[in-house]
């Protein structure tokens, strides 16, 4: 009877041992075409965060998801194990793969950029509610056109 119970309790642990592993669900995709690169040079680099204070950075935001890619004539992303949730994204085309947008006269980029739901720019990078889309259970897909100030 001893012997039954301690079985009993070592199923009981394994079974809720198997449903707190199941609670971290695998999250879906979220594929982003990029369009209308102005060459095949460098990379494309990518964030994607539902942090609206980083945004477009990224880099203080240690759960956004982040790529690189190497530029060319068709460009694909694919963000995956994303969870559910209101995102944005910002790509920047790094023609000369320094790690950074390069500006001139200090402020105007002389590289190519893009935003989630093709958020337009007007005297800087558009907010996060301009950006943002939701993620579900559902595969996602977007196509985001590469826009150059120089």
């Amino acid at each position: 009877m001893r012997h039954r119970s301690r079985l009993v309790a070592a199923l009981s642990l394994a079974t809720c041992g198997l449903s707190l592993l199941g609670a971290t669900t695998p999250g879906t995709s979220v594929t982003v075409t990029v369009t209308d690169l102005r060459n095949t040079k460098g990379v494309v680099r990518a964030c994607m965060t539902t942090n609206a204070k980083v945004f477009p950075k990224c880099r203080d935001d240690a759960n956004s998801h982040r790529l690189v890619v190497n530029a060319g004539s068709r460009v694909i992303l694919t963000f995956d194990n994303v969870q559910p949730g209101t995102y944005a994204i910002a790509l920047l085309h790094d023609e000369n793969n320094n790690g950074k947008s390069d500006r001139a006269l200090m402020m105007m980029p002389k590289e190519g950029y893009g935003f989630s739901r093709d958020a337009k720019v007007s005297m800087g990078p558009p907010k996060f509610a301009a950006a943002a889309f939701t993620v579900g259970s559902q595969p996602v897909s977007q196509t985001i056109r590469m826009r150059y100030m120089l």
